[in-house]
């Protein structure tokens, strides 16, 4: 039962459209997904180019059809039946489960290749796996999650979608803003708040509701978007967005923001509503921030890029991988090869082997999960390459290729941990469903060992 004080709210806030809000909550919710731009198959086509539409079209999927989010790229509604989370497309990281409305402030944000970004409250990962396709695998996106336990289903969904360039952290959004003063020029706050949008989807959320929760809420919206703040780069942009409908939480948060910071003003896009009696959505607010300024000519960032032990120097042993499995070309592209110097750099965490961002700054000292591409692990004259190296790869980029229909049960099998057999030379193989990677397998004695991780296997 929807909160009495929450309803007289929303009543004085809607006018005559109360009761057209007031009747979606007898409405079953709408269901979306968003393909992933980045994940590429053997002719180098990505997952939203195969499975897409044009805009205003269906497209037909591995699961289902789909109709496009008319506010996102690659956002498309499906219907619950299809039930694309139990399919193995969603394994092999095709495309990311969001719900609509929640699409929207990524795009706001106007993020490009090569720009410096933070999502500073970003689990579960939505939100960063779509500014990771708007970067295109160059520049830096740093998300960040409060929570331990969330950081934690953030970094295994930034595997996932094979993400390369992207840093996870469990940190607080004062340690950061200390750390890293002027350091992005794109930031998201998609702010904890009272999850008045998520009423329909969540009753927990309903539960937990009271007016008192709403001031909280909108007290911590201060502290973070301070934060935030003196995070952002003179000239950068700064999205602030949530998911209830409380004015306080919203329109206010910004008016108080702007009060205590002369160098913003709202950017000529203004704020947003997505209101679910009008849009086919659960509702979401967003503010399109700009901070005055411009960053100086042959101006440069004091932090040191690349991170502590961060070096150029390539292990031998990944070496050896490399010229044994990869083509020269993805080995020259995970080496810098060929892009601005220093855009990628190695580090060694213990035996973990990590492709770091040349723009990731000095983090020693702060909660890390993922620095960076986890390429695999460093063992006594040899490496063994990691589940995420696989989901970042091509089958155009790896020289031993085993590619199954989505219709042969070998792939559940293989998703299930089981070997097979198989012909061929012996090393290591990348497992393509459908042209796409799913993870890895190893030829020995014409068997193909599963190394598709134990914790993953379905």
């Amino acid at each position: 039962m929807l909160p009495e004080a929450f309803l007289k709210r929303m009543e004085g806030m809607l006018g005559e459209e109360y009761e057209a809000f007031l009747k979606t909550f007898e409405e079953d919710r709408y269901q979306a997904l968003r393909l992933n731009g980045l994940k590429r198959n053997e002719d180098g086509k990505s997952a939203a180019e195969v499975y897409g539409a044009p805009e205003g079209g269906r497209a037909v999927t591995c699961f289902g059809s789909l109709t496009a989010v008319p506010w996102a790229e690659n956002g498309y509604y499906y219907e619950p039946a299809d039930r694309p989370g139990k399919h193995p497309c969603h394994e092999a990281g095709l495309y990311y489960i969001q719900e609509p409305s929640a699409m929207l402030p990524a795009e706001l944000l106007a993020a490009g290749p090569g720009d410096r970004v933070l999502d500073l409250c970003a689990a579960p990962g939505g939100k960063s796996t779509q500014l990771a396709a708007k970067l295109k695998g160059r520049g830096l996106l740093l998300c960040n999650e409060i929570h331990p336990g969330r950081a934690k289903i953030l970094s295994e969904n930034i595997e996932r979608m094979g993400i390369r360039n992207a840093c996870v952290t469990n940190e607080t959004p004062e340690r950061l803003a200390e750390r890293l003063p002027g350091y992005f020029n794109r930031i998201l706050v998609d702010a904890p708040c009272s999850g008045e949008g998520m009423f329909r989807k969540n009753e927990a959320a309903c539960q937990e509701w009271s007016p008192e929760n709403v001031r909280l809420c909108a007290e911590r919206q201060d502290e973070i978007l301070d934060c935030a703040a003196g995070m952002l780069q003179p000239g950068g942009r700064l999205v602030y967005s949530t998911c209830t409908f409380s004015r306080e939480e919203n329109e206010g948060s910004i008016e108080r923001f702007l009060a205590r910071h002369g160098a913003f003003r709202l950017a000529s896009e203004g704020m947003r509503r997505l209101w679910p009696h009008k849009v086919k959505g659960e509702g979401h607010f967003a503010a399109i921030l700009e901070k005055e300024g411009s960053v100086p000519e042959g101006w440069r960032n004091s932090l040191p890029g690349g991170g502590k032990g961060a070096s150029g120097k390539e292990p031998g042993e990944f070496t050896a991988f490399c010229e044994e499995n990869l083509s020269e070309a993805c080995a020259q592209g995970l080496r810098g090869q060929g892009r601005p110097q220093g855009s990628f750099r190695y580090l060694c965490f213990g035996d973990n082997l990590y492709l770091v961002p040349g723009a990731m700054p000095e983090l020693a000292g702060l909660k890390v999960l993922r620095p960076g591409l986890h390429l695999g692990v460093l063992k006594k004259n040899r490496f063994e390459p990691s589940h995420a190296l696989a989901l970042a790869l091509s089958p155009m980029e790896v020289l031993h290729v085993r590619n199954l229909s989505r219709e042969d049960p070998a792939v559940m099998a293989y998703l299930g941990g089981q070997t097979f057999q198989a012909e061929g030379e012996k090393g290591w193989y990348l497992i393509c469903m459908d042209g796409f990677s799913l993870g890895w397998g190893k030829l020995a004695g014409g068997i193909m060992k599963n190394h598709y991780p134990r914790g993953l296997r379905i």
